[in-house]
């Protein structure tokens, strides 16, 4: 077996940029994700531990009973390691050195709707002061407090998207929202114009028609929708506020977990971008090399006289071996010339201490002549 050393100029590195789509609907306070539904296992049900809707990280604990989960541990000792959900006090009482400190698979996530009603404390929006007031380039929409409106005393329905969804960023101009009663469309919102203002763009004439009703944060995977006129003369009961009331902006995916609001649907889509390494590499067999094969088809077994080594106080001397002749030809004797020829079907990627670490095959074998130069081009994601 043969080994290369890859030189500077056989190694590419870059990255893919992917933008994966994602959808998301919404029903009776239940979400699915990308039209998935319930799956069942063969020992547990659901078969990831996770109502629909929702993404695993890890895909830990596939199919294991409840009672037979693995999970993360640490024990305590001298390094003061832990979990960040452990708080420094309760690391210092309530273990003692030599206990272990667990956690818990799967670790799961999905969106979530959280209606905000004015004049209430709820911190989410001033939390996002800053980072809204930092869009302000890409659009006057994004001025947290001005005299026409102060997104901290209003009543808005903020949208969180974990990362694990859309990756590096949600893709400017991918968003799209829809709001349905009984399966009629009574808005559509769209971000066509791609710097994060959320213009509901149909059904065309409809009240609100034209008019910005969000925002959108883009890196940090927050929808923050502002819209108040009445999508259509449709009431029912939309959680929190436990009154019937028409359906709004405001309303948008917040069906609750009570079997109210069935009559109003929602879906949610957008694309992610995801940066994908890859690095491209070029393997050479060059003229005169790459001729010798450890198949043991690649020898005349026939050549063989069944002796021994030779063995004695100065030599040793195993038996030889023929090279068997690949060389084709149409008659069965005389046979053709010999010439050594080997059939490359893989090739083995090594690390710097030769540990092999992955291997690329070719659909069909290469014939490998003494006078042929091949380059093999390997790509490998990571």
């Amino acid at each position: 077996m043969a080994l290369y050393r890859f030189k500077k100029s056989d190694l590419f590195y870059n990255r893919v940029k992917t933008y994966p789509q994602i959808d998301f609907s919404i029903y009776d306070g239940a979400i699915y994700y990308n039209n998935k539904n319930f799956e069942p296992g063969a020992f547990t049900d659901p078969v990831l531990h996770m109502p629909p809707g929702h993404i695993s990280l890890y895909e830990m604990n596939v199919d294991r009973p409840a009672g037979q989960l693995i999970y993360p541990f640490i024990t305590k000792d001298g390094s003061i390691t832990s979990f960040r959900t452990v708080s420094t006090t309760s690391f210092n009482t309530d273990f003692d050195y030599g206990d272990e400190i667990t956690g818990s698979y799967p670790l799961i996530a999905t969106i979530s709707t959280d209606p905000i009603f004015a004049g209430t404390s709820d911190r989410k929006m001033p939390a996002l002061r800053n980072t809204i007031n930092f869009y302000r380039t890409l659009s006057p929409q994004f001025e947290f407090s001005n005299a026409f409106r102060d997104l901290g005393n209003l009543n808005l329905n903020l949208i969180s998207i974990p990362s694990i969804f859309f990756g590096s960023s949600i893709r400017k101009g991918s968003i799209d929202l829809k709001f349905y009663v009984t399966g009629t469309l009574i808005g559509h919102v769209t971000d066509r114009r791609r710097n994060g203002e959320l213009i509901q763009v149909a059904p065309a004439g409809s009240p609100g028609s034209g008019s910005i009703v969000g925002l959108a944060l883009y890196n940090e995977g927050f929808l923050i929708l502002t819209g108040s006129t009445a999508l259509s003369t449709h009431s029912e009961v939309y959680p929190p506020s436990g009154i019937p009331t028409n359906p709004t902006w405001f309303n948008f995916g917040v069906t609750g977990s009570a079997p109210i609001a069935v009559s109003s649907s929602f879906t949610f889509s957008f694309e992610g971008t995801n940066y994908i390494p890859t690095v491209t590499m070029l393997a050479h067999a060059s003229q005169g090399e790459i001729n010798h094969s450890n198949n043991y088809t690649f020898l005349d077994h026939d050549s063989y006289s069944g002796s021994l080594p030779v063995t004695g106080a100065l030599v040793y001397q195993e038996p030889e071996y023929n090279i068997k002749n690949t060389v084709q030809t149409p008659y069965n004797d005389p046979t053709g010339s010999f010439e050594r020829q080997t059939y490359i079907s893989r090739i083995g990627i090594y690390d710097k201490d030769k540990n092999l670490i992955g291997i690329a095959k070719v659909a069909t074998p290469v014939k490998k002549r003494e006078t042929d130069s091949y380059t093999f081009k390997l790509k490998l994601d990571f």
